[in-house]
């Protein structure tokens, strides 16, 4: 089942809302929405749904990805992934910067050189996938670019 229009762009609305929330805390411009990131993140969120499995596409954007389940139907809210990617941060180690794949949904939320935010959101009302792309994309491990991309919280 796919959302419908309306509910579909208050989720996207909600995202984007929660990106910039968390951005603004370490010093990152706003995200803009990007119809053609929307396109194929939300043809990927589609697909994991049909094929019932997490995974990244082959995209070269930066993607973030998140699933949730449940034996109860529920409105899905896709603000609880991006809570769930920044929870990461936890996990970040500011003394010493650079790529961890348990903190990369989080490095990659508040990557100060990404502009572009596109989400894909697919459920059939027990289980929901959601897709963040991003462009440019983030978690470059080039020297000093963590550095320059993921800075501490300022509020």
């Amino acid at each position: 089942m796919l959302l419908g229009n309306a509910a579909l762009d208050n989720n996207t609305f909600f995202v984007e809302l929660a990106h910039n929330q968390y951005r603004k805390q370490h010093q990152a411009p706003e995200l803009t929405y990007s119809d053609e990131l929307c396109s194929t993140a939300q043809k990927w969120a589609d697909h994991l749904l049909s094929i019932r499995s997490l995974g990244h596409s082959d995209t070269q954007n930066g993607e973030n990805v998140f699933y949730s389940s449940s034996s109860v139907k529920k409105t899905p809210r896709g603000k609880e992934a991006v809570d769930s990617w920044y929870s990461e941060i936890k996990d970040y180690n500011f003394s010493s910067p650079g790529f961890q794949s348990s903190t990369g949904h989080f490095t990659q939320v508040v990557w100060k050189s990404s502009t572009e935010l596109g989400v894909g959101l697919a459920t059939d009302g027990n289980t929901v996938f959601v897709v963040g792309q991003y462009k440019p994309a983030g978690n470059m491990n080039s020297a000093g670019y963590f550095e320059k991309n993921v800075l501490p919280k300022t509020e």
